[in-house]
């Protein structure tokens, strides 16, 4: 870009770099010091540090910076970027300078004369949009003008990019993920077809791609538009509400709705109907049916079912033991934990021995976890072997395999047996990308009893790749709360298991875990059930509802805390769930009032700004995105335990040290994005926890989320008190409300028609 295109009427900045004082290669973070040569601003300093998303900045190169002055609590006055553009070299002995410096190797002074004396002022530009002009030179070399031509497109590429999106409108960040995407193919799939980058780049949906495809004249009923439109609805309903197939007729009727929204013209059934076939043809999507499947979705699907269906058809038979056996083993199990196991749980420990695969469920306080333990004890007491993991080394495969979706269920899976359990990723060897796992169809898991916890948590993709990992001889048991949520991720593959009937399994019904005069456990039956007491009794030493409109609830909810605060509990122990993230009740706004409760600044803590927020010693954290290398997964809760400075690290970048449970994790301060601060956190977000203290809020503003199940799964995060504040009335909308969103899926069938076949 000239001189002469700068737009006067914005604020900008040109300058050339001094120095760059941080860049990360993979986020394109960058913070550098500019030496000033020309400003819109009034008063400006001749030298001043930028800061934003941007390529490695280079010396001898002048820069022009749009963005506005903002003051940074630690290192004072900066200029946060929102665009910026490489400034080519305007006059002939500019470009001369340019084309003999170290970027073009063995261009000198002469050649690149020669170049400017043949293409005059305009050089590079003319270049870069026809390499053949370069043929015009003489003396110049094929190679040499294929080298300086590609040179040019690496140096000048991203920036063509940039402008580009900035004409349409594209914010720096968004700007540089497309570019991330494609490189120098950026531009060209920009003007061909910009509906791919739907698919390839985060954050772009079809509004974004479709402003870009109509300056392309890709308007109306282009075919490239109809395909975006179909793809976008299709990961849209499968991503954001969980159903693994979309009707055809719904599809062609959304499409439609899309498409016309933002167009004059009428686009008909029959051209979307085409586009859908064709795309189907492609293996873009699957269509049976009249149903339309992610293909990824619809082969997990047939992947369940095979796997299965393998598992319960296998041949060999299962050991039988004496009735005499069984009992004496289970007897030797309740003298041991001074318990008696009632006749329900002596039948689903009986049913799971004999059993390749089933499927224990339950609500709170049924026993779930006593049966696990005793099923584990009768199974190697029976089998003759040893559960103690010192006997095992890592050549000899421990027996018992355990795991949970989360961190913190798998922990309290060990907590509670003793035993050894991990996240389901670790158990498969995630290795951080899609669809890269050590164990699968070919090396399978070693072991001869898996049990999985908080199954009703894992969603279509996981299930797939966890079925196809285990071996033949293998026997599974799945535990979970079939009234609580589904998966966030597509599907709802414990309850297709249980509607099913394909798979043996052991409702568990009976409230055992209540202790004299506890009251959350019989409350959430009560939920579950449908039916709402009149009120909750005030002398409840662990149920307590405090009425408040909402505006009132960040108000309550920091009563309440201030309660817990002094009775000795710490963040740690206490978590405030919504179900919502904005508002004044909102997960956003309790936690910047939660953070000043519990964790006030002060000279002795260390803190980063990011975006809107501040991470400071001592934080409570989310973990939102997994981390295999480190052991860390989506929903593992954290503390900030040590924030470094840049001086105080060889690399001079910001550290931020975070322990999970033990596990410490090294963030830099671009990783930040990882995290969110967790004194409140979304009834999604807290699934398969379980914490001391829940405190839940529950008002009319949060009308669109006031569903049974979510309710229900809240509540059922409490271990030892349970504290609800809001409407009353709202509480008894959202019981009342057991119209949850119907997942489409075609599991159930799929698996009761191959039962059905087997039979045959």
């Amino acid at each position: 870009m000239t001189e002469a295109a700068i737009h006067e009427e914005k604020d900008y900045i040109k300058g050339e770099l001094l120095h760059q004082i941080y860049h990360n290669e993979d986020s394109l973070y960058t913070v550098a010091k500019l030496k000033v040569k020309k400003s819109s601003y009034e008063q400006i300093d001749s030298e001043i540090t930028v800061v934003g998303t941007m390529p490695n900045l280079e010396k001898d190169i002048t820069y022009l910076f749009y963005g506005y002055f903002k003051d940074h609590p630690r290192f004072g006055r900066q200029y946060q970027v929102e665009q910026f553009q490489k400034l080519l070299p305007e006059t002939e002995q500019g470009i001369i300078l340019y084309l003999s410096s170290d970027r073009f190797p063995g261009v000198g002074k002469k050649t690149a004369e020669n170049i400017v004396d043949t293409l005059g002022k305009n050089a590079i530009s003319v270049i870069l949009q026809d390499r053949e002009v370069l043929n015009k030179v003489a003396n110049l070399k094929p190679e040499k003008a294929d080298q300086i031509h590609q040179t040019l497109l690496e140096d000048q590429g991203i920036e063509q990019v940039l402008v580009k999106l900035y004409e349409y409108g594209f914010g720096l960040q968004l700007a540089i993920k497309v570019y991330q995407a494609y490189k120098m193919d950026a531009l060209k799939v920009i003007e061909t077809n910009p509906y791919q980058m739907i698919e390839d780049v985060q954050g772009i949906g079809f509004a974004k791609a479709d402003v870009i495809g109509r300056k392309q004249g890709l308007t109306g009923n282009h075919p490239d538009r109809i395909r975006a439109a179909v793809l976008f609805l299709l990961y849209e309903h499968s991503l954001n509400n969980g159903h693994v197939y979309v009707g055809n007729e719904q599809m062609i009727e959304d499409a439609k709705d899309l498409l016309e929204k933002e167009s004059d013209v009428t686009i008909s059934h029959l051209e979307i109907a085409d586009q859908i076939i064709q795309l189907g043809e492609e293996n873009k999507l699957v269509v049976e049916e009249k149903k339309m499947f992610m293909p990824s979705l619809y082969y997990a699907e047939q992947g369940i079912v095979t796997n299965i269906h393998r598992l319960l058809k296998e041949d060999q038979e299962l050991e039988e033991y004496p009735e005499s056996e069984f009992l004496k083993a289970l007897g030797d199990v309740e003298e041991e934990l001074g318990i008696t196991y009632a006749p329900s749980q002596k039948t689903a420990i009986q049913e799971a021995l004999h059993s390749r695969v089933m499927i224990l469920t339950g609500g709170p306080g049924t026993g779930k976890t006593t049966v696990i333990k005793g099923l584990i004890e009768v199974f190697s007491d029976l089998k003759g072997i040893s559960v103690d993991p010192e006997d095992y080394d890592k050549k000899s495969p421990f027996p018992v395999l355990m795991a949970a979706p989360t961190g913190r269920a798998a922990k309290r899976m060990t907590e509670s047996t003793g035993l050894p359990a991990s996240t389901i990723h670790r158990l498969l060897g995630y290795k951080g990308n899609e669809d890269e796992f050590e164990y699968d169809e070919y090396e399978q898991l070693e072991g001869d009893l898996l049990i999985i916890d908080e199954m009703s948590m894992v969603d279509t993709w996981l299930a797939n790749q966890l079925f196809k990992a285990v071996p033949d001889h293998m026997q599974v048991i799945m535990v979970g709360d079939e009234d609580q949520l589904p998966s966030v991720g597509p599907g709802q593959v414990f309850t297709d298991f249980l509607a099913s009937k394909q798979i043996p399994s052991v409702k568990l019904t009976d409230i055992y875990r209540q202790s004299d005069g506890s009251k959350i456990i019989e409350f959430s039956h009560q939920i579950k059930e449908g039916a709402l007491p009149g009120k909750i009794d005030g002398e409840s030493k662990d149920l307590r509802f405090f009425p408040c409109d909402q505006p009132q609830v960040p108000e309550a909810v920091e009563k309440i805390c201030k309660g817990a605060i002094s009775r000795g509990f710490t963040a740690k122990e206490v978590q405030v769930l919504a179900p919502m993230y904005r508002g004044i009740a909102g997960v956003e706004n309790l936690n910047d009032m939660l953070q000043k409760l519990f964790n006030p600044p002060s000279d002795q803590k260390r803190e980063v700004p990011f975006g809107n927020v501040v991470y400071r010693s001592g934080d409570v954290v989310l973990q939102l995105v997994n981390n295999p290398e480190e052991n860390v997964y989506n929903g593992d809760r954290g503390e900030i335990v040590a924030i470094f400075t840049e001086k105080e690290n060889t690399d001079g970048e910001i550290k931020i040290v975070i322990s999970f449970d033990g596990i410490e994790v090294t963030y830099s301060k671009q990783d930040l994005t990882q995290i969110t601060h967790a004194y409140c956190c979304s009834i999604h977000k807290s699934q398969g926890s379980e914490f001391p203290i829940v405190i839940m809020p529950v008002v009319k503003g949060y009308y669109r989320m006031l569903r049974k199940k979510l309710i229900y799964t809240g509540i059922t995060r409490a271990k030892d008190f349970l504290l609800l504040c809001g409407d009353w009335n709202a509480l008894e909308m959202a019981v009342g409300n057991n119209n949850d969103v119907e997942r489409n899926t075609t599991l159930r069938d799929k698996l009761n028609e191959r039962g059905m076949e087997e039979e045959y």
